[in-house]
This record gives C-alpha cells, structure tokens and sequence, in this order.
C-alpha cells in the first residue's frame, strides 16, 4: 500500500508536469527555444522514471545538440557533436575545484569508521543529561559536530540511526521525534562546510568556494540551535514524547582521585586547587597538577578566542581586490569573479566557440586600476616594492580602534567562564574529559581543514589534502588504541595488538577508497552530462527563452527570489540536490545580474532550501537511510511524519536568512572585506 502511494504521488507529479507540456507546446510550429523547454521537461521525467542522472543528461544533451547541429549543417553534425563532448569532458577534468570533492570524501568516510562517534555521542549524552529532550539534543550536536567533519548525509544518518536511535527507543521516546532528530541533524552535512554542495555549486555558478564556506557557518550554526530549540520547547511541553532520564543515568561515577579530593568542596577548581596547594589526600601533585590543567583548557581556549577575535578586529584595512559591488537582500557585497568551469553559458551556432554570460561589471576605472598595478613589478623597478613594505609597516604599527562588537564579544567570553566554573562540579570534569578526549582530536582536524580555508592559508583542495591525511591519521590512532584497551594485559608494543590494528586498518582504508571513488565518479559523471545538457540547452536558446519570459513579468528582486526558491523547494521533493544544481542553476545563476543579486547569498539561500530535498517524500533520501538500520516495527510513514515540524524549521531558518542577509554575509565581509 505504501509503494503504492508513493508510485500515485509520482504519476501525479509527472502528470503536472507533462500535460501543462502537451497542452501548451506548439507542435506545429516548433522553434529551438520550444524544443530546449522540451529536453528540460523530459530530463525531469526520465529522472523521475528512475533512469541514471548523469547518463539520462548525456543522452538527452547529445540527442537534442545532434537535432540543433543537422539542421545547421547535416554533414558535420555527429562530429560537431562528438567535439562538443570532448570539450565538456575535457572542462570538468581541468577543473581544480573538483579535486577537493574526493579528498573531502575520503576524510569523511575514514573518520566515520574511526570509531570516535559513539564516544562523541556518550559524552554529550551525559553533558546535556539534565536539558529536556538530552537525547535528541545530544543527537543534533553530533550529527552537527559530525557534518563538519564528513559533509556526507547518507553516512551521518546512517551512523546516528545505529547509535542514538536504538538508544532513544529505548529511552521511552516518541518513534516520530527520534527519527525527526536524527534525520533532520544528518541533513546539515549540506549546508555546514565542507559540504560537497558547496563545491558543486561554486564550480557551477563560478563563486569562490572559500567565501560560501564563510558564509555558511553561521545559517549552518542557526538552524541547528532552531533545531535544539524546537527539541527543548517540545520536550518541556510534552514530557511523555520525551521521557526525562533517571537519576542513575544522569550521574557520572567519580575516580578515586575525585573521591578523595571531594572533601575540599563539590567545586572542582578550588577543591584541584587546594589539592595542589597540599591537601591532596593522599593524590601526587603530579597527578592533580594534570587534572587542574585540564580543567583550565575551557578558560585558555575561550581565551584564545577572545585574543584571535581581537587580532581581527583590530588588523589594519588591507585593500582587498574585488570585481564589483552588488546588492542581496538589502546588504551590499562585493561579487568576486572566477573563471566558470563551462558548465553555465550559450553556444554558438558553429559549436566551436561558446558564450560566457556577462559578469557584473566593474565599476569604473577598473581598467586604469588595473594598469599601474600591474606595471609595479619587483623585475621592473625596486621602488614600489619599497614603498608598498614601507606601507605595509606603517600599517602594522597602527592597529585600528576596538570596535563595539568585540567588547560585546569579551563581556560575554567572560561571563561564560564565570559561569562554567561556577557550575564546574567533580561529574562535569569527568564529562568534560570525556568530551576532551572524543571531540578535542576531531576539533582539530576541524580546525586545521576549515580554519586553513576560511583565513585564506591555503585552497579548498589543498586543505582537503590535508584533511584526508588527518583523517588517515585519526583513523590509525583509534584503531589501535581500541585493540590496545581490549587487551590490557599487552604491552603498548604488543604485536598482537599491532597486527589486529593494522588488518582492521587496512580493512578501513580499502572501503574508504572503494566508497570514496564510487562517490566521486557519480558527481563527476554528473558535472560531464550536465555540461552537455547545458550546451546543448543553450543551443537551442532554452535559456534565452526562460530569461525572455522571467523578464516579461516585471518582478522586483524579492518577487523573483521567493520565485526561485519555491520552485527549488519544489523541485526538492521529487528530486535529489545534485540534480537541482546541476539542470536548475545554470537557468537561474545568469538571471542573478539583472536582479542585483549576489551570486554567494543565492548560494547559500540555495543550500539552505535544499535541505528539504532530504527530509520531502517521496524521495527523502534521509528516510531510506534510516529505515534501513532501523528496527522492523519502525514504519517510513513514521519517520516521514517525524521530518515534517523540521522541514517547518528549516523554511522558517530560510525566510530568517532572507529578511537578515547579514546571517550569511557577515562573516565574508569581515575576513575578506566584501
């Protein structure tokens, strides 16, 4: 019966789409822009009908760039066409953005069978145990914390639905509001960086990577707390849906040192502090000195924050070269142009030459900026270059004044460490070391991946290289320490220990590899048929026409957004988001100009509203993930009921960055001047 409705809604579908085709199609006399509108119905269909995406575009691309070549000139269209395959293949293959999508996937998938999820989740289990709802809270946060390690859903997903779900089962909760969590936090992996999307969208629309994974951080960091919000509020106002946990579930058993240092006070930094001060009961000071540091990690990194964030508030203007100022959503930002991959543009009839669609201008003068700039060469003369370090330390040696968001930053960076160590009793320290231990080697290579690109140390590839090495690294290391406590009668350099260690090592690096060339063949397949469908659509002048007919409507830059984006959410559940970005943005991006709209706010707009194109029905990919490691009685109606309140989130999240661009632009603007 499911299947079944689920085959109606999909007939239903296609019939919405191919009748309005048939009825209004004029078939008798039939133009090259009918015959693209034609090819983008039929893609949609034959996606729909479950044919492989990226040959179903080769085919169509082909077939309809043949039709468009034989009538030009019929003896050379198989090998005008042939060329235009070439082209295309050669153009995804020379795309330096692409390498970072398998490095990415490879880190990812090594980190997911590192074995550190399950303590993750444990220590945050028992951090929030006395929040409402701690389990699924428990279960956003590391689905979150995960996403910006992997970026891969059908691995979050899959992983959190063998670890929390059986656990909030078993905690009394609610079927619906289980699955909801997990599915709905295994989706962030789209939106928080590295998310592959990110990068599909970048090479396609020709924005610079660095800055949509700037942009997203905090929209990625909002929807989650929306989530968390939602999970509390509900939890509080619905106590059985989300069962509170025992008494004995909450508590943290204490080791001896704590017992015995316990009578200074239930406070753990002064009670470590006397400890260390002589009454240590019996304790080393060596080993309450460790413990007392330990417990200043939380006030040196908040310190580290506060001296970073005082760094770059108060560096000195550096002039940062932009293209051009545009408008989005009533913030202005600078639109920095890279070269487009091809994979958005308009052929000529010939097909030897293809048209690129006009960048934003730049503003006047650029030209005659550009000239002296580049005639100050350190081969030309020894002056300028001089004069730009004398500059330069004149510019160091005047830090600009403090602004007023960074005391806002500091008096909140301070009340927090009163609170934590206001509240820091012996369990949290035990809790907190737990969290040290399964998150602090994730936070670095977290840091060391994302904090490299966003502060312009290194390239997306290049940060994805050292990403997968990390992960490679992090992998041995919990490899071998998890064979190594299994057998504690062993020495550190038991060869028993190691050879366990290195064959399940080696099992894990050969289905990293095997997962990660499966996935990247798919989305490279997918960038070579969606560059030939968007040849061969803009062949045909299919582009032309749609932008003919948006134009003819007159809308204002609010009325074609919320347009693009309804057609996206639209589009987000009979289809999946490689599909919409791949067919969909090319038709969208070269509209962006004449509605004053920056391409990177429409990207992250893009990323946020494809969220649902994991949680819509009926193919909410998330949904088949996890009904298949759920237990047998859990129904895909439930779980689908369960991701609707948080499809109701993620539509408010997006309405939310639309009204406040600042959301996704702030960051950007700070680190690169846009």
């Amino acid at each position: 019966m499911k299947v079944r409705k689920e085959l109606w809604f999909g007939l239903g579908f296609m019939a919405l789409l191919v009748i309005p085709v048939l009825v209004l199609m004029p078939w008798g006399n039939m133009t090259n822009g009918h015959l693209g509108l034609l090819m983008l119905a039929l893609i949609v269909v034959a996606i729909m009908m479950g044919f492989p995406t990226a040959f179903t575009l080769m085919g169509m691309g082909v077939f309809f760039a043949w039709l468009f070549y034989r009538n030009v000139n019929p003896a050379i269209a198989v090998q005008q066409v042939l060329d235009l395959f070439v082209q295309r293949t050669y153009g995804v293959m020379s795309n330096d953005v692409l390498i970072a999508i398998p490095l990415f996937l490879f880190m990812g998938y090594l980190v997911e069978r590192a074995q550190l999820i399950d303590k993750l989740f444990h220590s945050l289990h028992l951090a929030t145990a006395r929040v409402p709802g701690s389990l699924a809270v428990a279960t956003i946060v590391t689905c979150a914390i995960f996403a910006t390690a992997t970026g891969i859903v059908g691995a979050v997903v899959t992983l959190m639905g063998l670890l929390a779900f059986p656990a909030m089962l078993k905690a009394g909760y609610n079927v619906k509001v289980a699955a909801g969590a997990v599915t709905a936090g295994g989706c962030l992996g789209i939106l928080i960086p590295p998310s592959v999307l990110l990068i599909v969208y970048g090479a396609t629309a020709g924005v610079s990577v660095v800055q949509l994974y700037a942009g997203a951080f905090i929209p990625g960091i909002m929807l989650s707390s929306l989530y968390i919000g939602y999970v509390i509020v509900l939890a509080k106002w619905r106590p059985a849906l989300m069962p509170p946990l025992s008494e004995t579930e909450q508590r943290v058993p204490l080791p001896p040192f704590a017992q015995a240092l316990a009578h200074h006070g239930s406070n753990a930094l002064t009670g470590l502090w006397r400890g260390l001060s002589g009454g240590g009961a019996g304790i080393a000071k060596r080993a309450v000195a460790a413990q007392f540091l330990v417990t200043l990690v939380p006030a040196l990194a908040i310190a580290a924050v506060l001296g970073t964030a005082y760094l770059i508030a108060t560096a000195p203007a550096i002039e940062a070269s932009t293209a051009g100022l545009v408008e989005a959503g009533g913030e202005t930002a600078a639109d920095i142009k890279e070269e487009s991959v091809g994979l958005i543009g308009a052929a000529d009839a010939e097909g030897d030459a293809e048209e690129k669609p006009q960048a934003l201008s730049a503003p006047p003068g650029a030209e005659e900026e550009k000239k002296p700039a580049a005639a100050e060469t350190p081969g030309a003369s020894g002056k300028p270059v001089e004069a730009k370090a004398a500059q330069a330390a004149a510019a160091a040696a005047e830090r600009l004044p403090v602004p007023l968001w960074y005391w806002i930053v500091l008096a909140i960076g301070i009340a927090l460490i009163a609170l934590i160590y206001r509240l820091w009793n012996w369990e949290r320290l035990e809790v907190f070391k737990m969290l040290l231990s399964s998150f602090f080697p994730l936070a670095l290579l977290i840091l060391a991946v994302l904090g490299s690109i966003v502060l312009g140390l290194s390239t997306p590839s290049e940060a994805a290289a050292v990403g997968a090495f990390g992960g490679f690294l992090l992998a041995a290391t919990y490899r071998y320490t998890a064979k190594y406590r299994e057998a504690p009668g062993s020495g550190p350099f038991s060869a028993a220990v190691l050879g366990r260690s290195v064959r399940e090592f080696g099992t894990i690096i050969k289905e990293s590899s095997f997962l990660t060339a499966k996935t990247s063949a798919m989305v490279c397949w997918l960038f070579v048929g969606s560059g030939i469908f968007s040849a061969a659509f803009a062949l045909l002048g299919g582009q032309e026409v749609v932008e003919k007919w948006v134009l003819s409507l007159d809308m204002t830059p609010v009325q074609f957004m919320i347009l693009a984006q309804v057609v996206i959410f639209l589009l987000g559940w009979p289809l999946e988001w490689t599909e919409i970005i791949i067919i969909f943005m090319p038709i969208f991006i070269p509209l962006l100009p004449h509605f004053h709209i920056d391409p990177l706010f429409f990207g992250l707009l893009v990323a946020l509203n494809l969220q649902t194109a994991f949680l819509s029905p009926p193919v909410a990919m998330a949904a088949f993930y996890l009904k298949g490691v759920s237990p047998p009685h859990v129904t895909l109606n439930q779980i689908f009921a369960g991701m609707l309140p948080f499809m109701g989130i993620q539509v408010i999240a997006l309405i939310l960055l639309y009204l406040f661009p600042g959301i996704g632009l702030w960051l950007p603007t700070v680190l690169y001047g846009r």
